[in-house]
């Protein structure tokens, strides 16, 4: 990714930021889902990759308090919500969040940090051109036991013509573009480095869940 995609995104989210949480919470569904399986080990490492509002980081320090989380995000925009929510949290000491591109980033650099016990991606996949280049990032990043948790927009082949005709049409006007090559993806990837690979549609008609678990023995 680039300045001038860090710059789009920006001008994208610079009022947004504000609405942001209120309007997506009616469509991007199965996030919590996602939260609920990642279970990372205590005093685990765990990074969200296009963290936003900071409200996926939030939840998962609310389950896991035994844990530290970072995230990441191309907008600083998105980021300035972010932390301010998480200044106002109880979890504030557990989580941190930095401006980085999600296709090079660096988590010594970032955080400190060596690796990761696990990462998770929640509808970031559908706005990143490069997203391939994220994930495949993304598992060269983890812990040799660590797992890579992705939720995002699937094939919607089970919604009836008219409903996913509209729902993709809504997307597009926010340049969302539904991955429907996310299975192949994530199992080359997971066979590219050695990893398993799993994956399945959500609770919901739309959202695809996949998972790159840990290195074979």
């Amino acid at each position: 990714m680039t300045d001038t995609a860090a710059s789009a995104m920006d001008g994208m989210y610079r009022h947004q930021r504000y609405i942001y949480d209120l309007t997506r919470r009616y469509y991007l569904l199965g996030r919590d889902q996602l939260i609920e399986e990642i279970n990372p080990p205590v005093a685990g490492a765990v990074l969200e990759i296009g963290c936003g509002t900071a409200r996926n980081l939030l939840r998962a320090a609310d389950l896991y308090p035994a844990v530290q989380f970072y995230g990441l995000d191309v907008s600083e925009e998105m980021l300035k919500t972010a932390r301010a929510a998480i200044e106002r949290s109880p979890a504030r000491d557990i989580i941190s969040v930095a401006q980085a591109d999600a296709t090079t980033f660096s988590p010594a650099e970032l955080f400190g940090v060596r690796k990761f016990d696990r990462i998770f991606i929640s509808y970031a996949l559908s706005m990143i051109p490069p997203w391939e280049a994220v994930i495949d990032r993304a598992v060269s990043q983890l812990a040799p036991r660590g797992e890579l948790h992705i939720v995002d927009f699937g094939t919607m082949q089970s919604m009836h013509a008219l409903p996913r005709k509209a729902m993709r049409a809504w997307l597009t006007r926010f340049s969302v573009t539904p991955r429907h090559d996310l299975e192949t993806v994530t199992r080359e990837t997971a066979k590219r480095h050695g990893r398993t690979a799993a994956f399945n549609q959500g609770r919901y008609d739309y959202s695809a869940l996949a998972r790159i678990g840990a290195k074979h023995a």
